[in-house]
């Protein structure tokens, strides 16, 4: 659809991973500006459920709800509630969950929303627009919550230095702006070198994810695709840093039979009849064609994984293709 405003990130090889058919039933948990829906919808003579819990997201997309009708179902919602929007929706299974974590495009070139310091704008950072925003935390929290968020959130060495800069500035005066905030990150942190990040990012991240309990976000939804999945559905998951990207690796371990050894010279123990077929023993990530046309993309990683039915199975890593089949997608790292 010539009308979207953003490519998803890894598209062709998140549907290469769920492998939409003909009259199969799949699940967008993050709608966004409906990249992966409209490309699952192409794909195959599919029904698609979209899932945002951004009002503005689910406003926007009735564009395409018009343009593919009952194949296209808008819900506004968080993934994950999915078990309970789906029932809502008298569905029980999909054939496959896809998921694309963190702020959307839009969402950060939009000033208004707070969630970047390119252009200064309010601080607020609410994906749901309700709730305490991102200056009532910043304005209200004590020294020592702020730091443990943005060192926790946004692995930010200087994390108590920054609460502590934060503190100071607010007893002069309210912090209300990203502008205001991103300045006061700056000078505690200090000069960064030529090829690394703006000093904000860490801190800005961080508290996005307090703000909307992205990680608890994350782990529930992750639980629900685990029950909403038909055996054989695949879920697939794009996330863009490490926080999310080790909390989805985690999960599919875990529900694959798999967890650490006691040394990692040693094997991984089997703990659990697994439910779970892990295809990325390895992320993927975006081909060098896709960073140099969207530069977003370059931090972007993506897991798969497939329910099983019962017993245990052989893992088969995506970059070998599945059983009795060619190679799914390229880019293993």
């Amino acid at each position: 659809m010539s009308e979207l405003r953003h490519i998803p990130v890894m598209v062709r090889e998140v549907i290469e991973a769920l492998r939409p058919r003909a009259g199969g039933r799949y699940l967008d948990g993050t709608f966004g500006a409906g990249g992966y829906s409209a490309a699952m919808l192409d794909s195959a003579a599919c029904q698609v459920i979209a899932l945002d819990r951004d009002p503005d997201a689910i406003a926007a997309g009735q564009v395409l709800a018009e343009h593919y009708g009952e194949r296209l179902r808008l819900i506004e919602g968080r993934f994950g509630d999915m078990s309970e929007l789906l029932a809502a929706e008298g569905v029980d299974e999909v054939d496959g969950v896809t998921l694309d974590l963190g702020v959307s495009s839009m969402q950060l070139d939009e000033a208004g929303r707070g969630f970047s310091f390119r252009t200064s704008g309010p601080l607020d950072m609410r994906m749901e627009r309700s709730g305490p925003s991102a200056a009532d935390l910043v304005n209200e929290a004590d020294e020592a919550e702020l730091a443990d968020i943005i060192w926790r959130y946004g692995e930010e060495r200087r994390s108590r230095r920054v609460a502590r800069a934060i503190v100071e500035a607010r007893r002069h005066k309210r912090i209300e702006t990203t502008g205001e905030l991103a300045e006061i990150v700056r000078r505690a942190v200090g000069p960064q070198g030529r090829d690394e990040s703006d000093p904000a990012t860490r801190t800005f991240q961080a508290l996005r994810i307090a703000v909307n309990d992205e990680l608890g976000e994350l782990e529930r939804g992750l639980l629900a695709a685990g029950r909403v999945l038909t055996p054989g559905g695949r879920l697939a998951v794009v996330s863009f840093h490490s926080l999310e990207d080790r909390a989805v690796k985690d999960f599919v371990r875990s529900r694959a039979g798999r967890v650490s050894g006691p040394s990692r010279h040693l094997p991984p123990v089997e703990s659990r009849a697994p439910e779970l077929r892990d295809l990325t023993r390895k992320p993927m990530v975006p081909s060098p064609t896709e960073i140099a046309a969207n530069p977003r993309a370059r931090s972007a990683r993506l897991r798969v994984a497939e329910k099983i039915a019962t017993g245990p199975v052989q893992a088969n890593p995506i970059g070998a293709g599945p059983i009795g089949a060619g190679p799914i997608g390229a880019g293993a790292a």
